[in-house]
């Protein structure tokens, strides 16, 4: 786990970002509503030499630096505002990490190294490895040594331009660790500056002590657990491993079905490790279906009907050091909605970085620059529902931004492992890392 960053945050008034090289509003010229797909994905509405005026935590103004500075109201108030001057740098919005697993104690470093050696991600399952691994260290720690590890988590990807970020539970697997998994989510998310969106993720494997009782576990995650995430409103969304070794679909409609009765949204792990017929799901109007390495054409052609985003999540592959990612060209050339993620966890994807993701996304599924970002902001607004306030800068939404330290947006997933952000806004609020 990484240790946390030292952050300077200051609270602020009005906030004007100038004399920006790039901006990258990400604002569409479609009249499509709903998520970008096809051509569309690679839209960033660029404004050289540009700038953001926010006010109250929102944008209200997008334009260039010339047109901000004969502003009426900018002249009249000028000495009550923050002014950034971004020296050329690329600025766009706050990257939105849809997929994260941060409610954890420890690294996997077994399975690490038992991988190395060859192990499959079902042979580390099956010794005891993999998920179950982790259970022990959330189920015994206490709720405010959780939303520590998770702020400092917040923190670190807030260093690297994330401000909106979906948390998962799902290292607890009982009815008690999963409600304390997601009081700490809630607990750090009162403590960051950026907007943290839950997940309730019961359904993540069976636990050992239910194995050869697997309906008795999911009967309490739809009787005892969603009905408790609801009430005390600590979830907006249900998660569902679907997959081999984990659950299958005819538990998932289950689940969802529940969720759905309470109030919930639903997301889906889909197709990581095998494929499963997406059709049967589409009638909960699931948010979005996670990983999709194995996907059919059928299930393409659905898809491409529909608002619900395809997350790819490259990181998992990487690590996992598969030789196959997911078609993302298929994918975005059939029409349908895609989006990436980082899915930060301790065994699968330990990273904290979207350009990290992006980069991947570039060289190993072939997806543009253009379409990396758009990706990585708006359609990841889109895979959390929360496009109308996040994912462009457009006035009205969020004042959430990142400021690169680069002279073109390309340069950020050019740069592997690199770190180039300058400084985030999250809210209004500005965020240099240290």
């Amino acid at each position: 786990m990484p240790s946390p960053r030292k952050v300077e945050i200051t609270r602020q008034p009005p906030l004007l970002l100038a004399n920006i090289g790039q901006l990258l509003t990400v604002d569409s010229l479609s009249s499509n509503p709903g998520p970008r797909r096809g051509p569309d994905l690679r839209e960033l509405g660029i404004i050289q030499n540009g700038a953001v005026l926010c006010l109250g935590g929102k944008i209200v103004s997008v334009g260039t630096t010339k047109a901000a500075l004969r502003d009426p109201w900018l002249k009249k108030n000028r000495k009550k505002v923050i002014e950034i001057d971004c020296a050329s740098k690329v600025v766009l919005p706050g990257f939105v990490d849809s997929h994260t697993h941060p409610v954890f104690v420890s690294p996997r470093l077994v399975d690490f190294e038992k991988r190395i050696e060859g192990a499959s991600y079902e042979e580390i399952a099956a010794a005891g490895g993999g998920i179950r691994s982790s259970l022990d260290g959330v189920r015994k720690a206490g709720k405010e040594v959780l939303a520590e590890k998770v702020l400092a988590v917040l923190r670190d990807m807030a260093a690297r331009g994330t401000t909106t970020v979906e948390a998962k539970s799902g290292y607890g697997l009982t009815v008690e660790s999963e409600m304390k998994s997601l009081q700490a989510i809630r607990a750090a998310a009162s403590r960051w500056p950026g907007t943290v969106i839950s997940t309730l993720l019961g359904a993540h494997v069976l636990p050992k002590e239910f194995q050869g009782r697997s309906q008795k576990y999911v009967e309490a995650v739809c009787k005892e657990m969603i009905p408790q995430a609801a009430q005390r409103k600590l979830a907006q969304f249900v998660d569902v491993f679907c997959d081999q070794g984990a659950f299958t679909a005819e538990e998932t409609e289950q689940i969802f079905e529940a969720a759905k009765e309470h109030g919930l949204s639903v997301r889906a792990h889909m197709g990581q490790l095998s494929e499963t017929a997406l059709r049967p799901f589409l009638k909960f109007d699931p948010a979005s279906f996670d990983h999709m390495d194995h996907v059919s054409e059928d299930d393409i052609a659905q898809l491409a009907k529909y608002d619900t985003v395809a997350t790819f999540v490259p990181g998992a592959n990487y690590f996992l050091g598969l030789k196959e990612y997911p078609q993302a060209r298929k994918l975005i050339d059939a029409g349908v909605p895609v989006a990436l993620a980082t899915d930060y966890n301790p065994g699968t994807s330990p990273t904290l970085s979207m350009p990290m993701a992006m980069s991947l996304a570039c060289t190993h599924m072939k997806m543009s620059p253009a379409e990396a970002i758009a990706a990585a902001t708006i359609n990841g607004a889109w895979a959390l529902r929360v496009a109308h306030r996040k994912g462009s800068i457009v006035p009205g939404k969020d004042a959430d931004l990142a400021v690169f330290a680069v002279d073109d947006y390309r340069e950020i997933p050019y740069w592997f492992g690199a770190n180039w952000c300058e400084l985030t806004v999250m809210n209004g609020t500005v965020v240099h890392p240290r």
